[in-house]
């Protein structure tokens, strides 16, 4: 009896014990199923996290350091703050620029309509066919000149400046204007003003000002002269020299070019001579007591047979002559115009050599000059004589004219 029953529960056991393993395998196998199934993956949007959050998280990381935290607020204040401040900067610049051409524009119309009431030349009276807006020119060249200079003026036609169809070359290839320069005679109409208006139909190369001519009167006629230059033509530089001075166009223009980028400046041969105060010596000076103690010397400016100036310095002339003071010397006039101006002075001794055999010797080492004369006769001794000397031994040759760029 009790052998049948253990042979009966004995597999009973055995069954037990498989389904059993096998319903735990499968259990098993069911969650690993179910587990993987149903995980929920690492969001995407977790890792996509903003500049701000960025920030937080590296804030947080760091402790949060209120000193760092500074240092990083200073840093983004001082960039928006150089920001601001070139900003400003350009804004102005621009502002400066934008006055300072209507203030140009207003002298050149100003200057234009002073001309028409006056009488004296305008653009339009020197180009008719010119047209509505104006040409831009390298330099305008004024040649001083007085009545009794026609010997002069006619050794200048014969040597370095170029006549009838190669002077309107040299102005519409080149942009170079020259002209002599004077004005009326104390008795209008008279014998001396025909004379030069007879030269001037037969050359066409005279500009007339609104001034009586007088050596006493150098300092307003060169005030008139960069007004009304100023009016006629739009040009970068404007120049003046005597008629008793040998000039190299070309060498002059190169000279200019590299000063192009400068707003105000004034170029020559600077000196600073005695204040002469004895009466009845050659350039006395009347007001002598305004340069202090006797024996005191001038201040720096360019000698008088040959400067240049920038646009922005004649047309500050143009607008102020009116206010501006005459000095004896037409050069120490000049010169005292632009004290208290931001004027870049150029020292070029270029512009001051002597006749030959000063100037060959320069021209055969390669060195040019600009203007040659002599400083015994603040001019070239006899011009007329001698000028063409001169201009074949110190003269650039006319090729070098016409091959010149200007650029």
């Amino acid at each position: 009896m009790s052998l049948k029953i253990r042979g009966e529960q004995a597999p009973k056991t055995v069954v037990s014990k498989k389904w059993t393993l096998l319903l735990c395998v499968g259990c098993f196998c069911a969650g690993m199923l179910f587990t993987s199934r149903w995980t929920v993956p690492e969001s995407k949007g977790i890792a996509r996290t903003t500049a701000v959050e960025a920030e937080k998280l590296k804030l947080v990381s760091e402790g949060c350091n209120p000193k760092i935290l500074h240092q990083k607020e200073v840093k983004r204040d001082s960039k928006d703050i150089i920001g601001e401040v070139f900003r400003t900067h350009n804004a102005i610049h621009t502002l400066d620029k934008t006055i300072s051409n209507l203030e140009m524009e207003l002298a050149a119309a100003r200057a234009v309509h002073e001309s028409i009431v006056s009488g004296a030349p305008s653009s339009e009276d020197i180009k008719t066919d010119e047209p509505t807006h104006r040409r831009k020119y390298l330099m305008v060249i004024g040649v001083n000149t007085a009545f009794s200079s026609r010997k002069r003026r006619d050794s200048i036609r014969a040597t370095w400046m170029p006549q009838g169809e190669k002077r309107k070359k040299l102005e519409e290839e080149k942009g170079i204007i020259v002209r002599f320069v004077i004005g009326h005679s104390a008795t209008p109409g008279g014998i001396l003003d025909r004379a030069v208006e007879a030269e001037d139909r037969k050359h066409g190369d005279f500009l007339r000002l609104e001034h009586v001519e007088g050596y006493l009167e150098l300092s307003a006629k060169t005030k008139i002269y960069f007004a009304t230059a100023v009016a006629s033509w739009d040009a970068d530089f404007y120049v003046k020299v005597d008629d008793d001075v040998h000039v190299n166009i070309a060498t002059l223009g190169e000279t200019l070019v590299r000063h192009r980028p400068k707003r105000r400046v004034y170029i020559g041969c600077m000196k600073s001579g005695p204040v002469l105060s004895q009466k009845g010596v050659r350039y006395h000076e009347p007001e002598h007591w305004k340069f202090g103690e006797a024996g005191n010397k001038y201040f720096r400016h360019a000698t008088g047979q040959l400067y240049a100036i920038s646009k922005d310095l004649a047309t500050y002339i143009s607008i102020n002559q009116h206010v501006l003071h005459k000095y004896a010397n037409e050069d120490v006039s000049l010169g005292s115009w632009f004290i208290g101006l931001d004027v870049e002075h150029i020292d070029d001794r270029r512009l001051c050599c002597g006749t030959p055999p000063d100037c060959e010797w320069k021209a055969q080492a390669g060195n040019i000059c600009v203007a040659s004369f002599d400083w015994s006769c603040s001019g070239i001794c006899r011009s007329v004589e001698r000028i063409k000397e001169v201009h074949r031994r110190c003269g650039e040759g006319e090729n070098a004219l016409w091959s010149a760029t200007f650029r």
